[in-house]
């Protein structure tokens, strides 16, 4: 490029970004919302090389997946601070734009990005990281994401036509094994198990059955197995290629919050952070953007969890209380969830039948009637706090996806009724 079309891209970059901050700071005081994904979509509509230019000479790791991208993304900036200040889109603004206003809104050099599964082939090509995290596909909002398998061919294009430097994959999921083995890029393989398996019962290469084990999976007709692992997770101990190992000693209660530590932790070995320096830092994690946090309200002592899938609702029913321990369940279809419900069918709210349940949320009656296929007793409300005066006085865990969990939270925090 001569060096006027440079100048003229450099100040569009500047007078866009004085545009985005400001829109971003109305956003706030209009309290219309935190302010990133419009900072980020003014910055990229004014200026659409702002990605390519924010991230030069910056050492930038994208962490993707289905479920899990925002405590891995959490835990793997908490160990790289080893190093020194890392920025990061802590607030869960995963798109195109919130990863534009992260990195406008902070120069850091280190910068840990989450990023939507949608949005990770554009945000790869834009911003030529250093390292990419990997660490699940699954069904998610069809109407968003379509068929995994179409999702999976995006991810492959993606990784093959791109410069990334290095991956860091779920050697236990086969969906990402075959798109990372398809491309040239150095690949860290984690043992960091794959709890949710009915997305990856067909091998991507030859469409013959995966057959999983405990000691891996393979495909009987083509070949296909699990890579030779360099880190693998035995339930708390992250072993590092059977020579040394840690103990992850975490807040964050469950396998799963287990398996993003073990996947962080191979990410911050690979960015020269040793996992033995690292693991204690994550036991600071105790909540990551309100998930697993707990609020007293009216006597109850209340938890919030996250689940926005099939997967996400089998991983969170792991964690809740032991039976009789109460339930509420919000489900909304807003822009964020997906406008299509109809994942509820594959979620296991079987596991349920034994506790009180209340169904709430925009789409409660969907809940509803899938429940009542269930098996599921249980009673409907108009609002989480509502559904929390039906159930009986203590705990109670509130499981909610995106909309409903904001609006869970927002509500529960200032005492107001949803």
């Amino acid at each position: 490029m001569s060096r006027r079309p440079r100048v003229a891209a450099a100040a569009r970059h500047w007078v866009a970004s004085r545009l985005a901050l400001v829109a971003g700071r109305l956003s706030r005081l209009t309290r219309r919302g935190s302010g990133s994904s419009i900072t980020g979509r003014v910055l990229l509509l004014l200026s659409p090389g702002s990605l390519a230019r924010l991230s030069r000479d910056r050492d930038v790791v994208l962490v993707s997946g289905t479920n899990g991208k925002s405590t891995t993304a959490r835990l793997l900036a908490e160990a790289w601070r080893v190093q020194g200040p890392v920025t990061t889109n802590g607030d869960g603004a995963n798109l195109a734009a919130g990863v534009a206003s992260a990195l406008l809104t902070s120069s850091h050099r280190r910068v840990v990005l989450e990023v939507d599964e949608l949005a990770l082939p554009e945000v790869i090509a834009r911003t030529s990281p250093a390292l990419v995290v990997l660490l699940n596909l699954a069904r998610d909002q069809l109407d968003r994401v379509g068929e995994v398998s179409h999702h999976l061919r995006l991810w492959s294009a993606a990784l093959r036509s791109s410069n990334v430097e290095r991956l860091v994959v779920n050697a236990d999921d086969p969906l990402l094994v075959a798109a990372a083995t398809a491309t040239p890029v150095p690949v860290s393989w984690v043992g960091a198990g794959l709890t949710w398996r009915k997305d990856a019962q067909l091998c991507q290469r030859c469409g013959g059955l995966i057959d999983f084990r405990d000691d891996g999976w393979s495909c009987a007709h083509c070949g296909l197995s699990r890579p030779p692992l360099e880190l693998r997770l035995d339930e708390g101990t992250l072993w590092v290629e059977d020579a040394e190992h840690v103990d992850l000693d975490l807040s964050l209660p469950g396998r799963a919050s287990r398996a993003n530590a073990a996947m962080a932790l191979a990410a911050a070995r690979e960015l020269g952070v040793e996992p033995a320096l690292a693991a204690p830092r994550l036991a600071r994690v105790s909540d990551v953007a309100g998930r697993f946090s707990r609020i007293r309200v009216d006597g109850r002592d209340v938890r919030l969890l996250l689940a926005k899938n099939p997967a996400g609702v089998e991983a969170v029913l792991d964690i809740v209380a032991p039976e009789p321990g109460p339930v509420v369940l919000a489900i909304n279809a807003e822009a964020p969830d997906g406008r299509d419900p109809s994942w509820l069918w594959d979620a296991p709210f079987e596991r349920l039948r034994r506790r009180p349940v209340v169904a709430t949320g925009r789409r409660g009656s969907d809940l509803s009637v899938r429940l009542h296929y269930a098996g599921v007793e249980h009673l409907t409300a108009s609002s989480v706090k509502q559904a929390l005066h039906l159930l009986p006085t203590g705990s109670c865990d509130v499981i909610a996806n995106y909309s409903a969990f904001s609006m869970a939270r927002e509500s529960l925090r200032a005492g107001v009724q949803m």
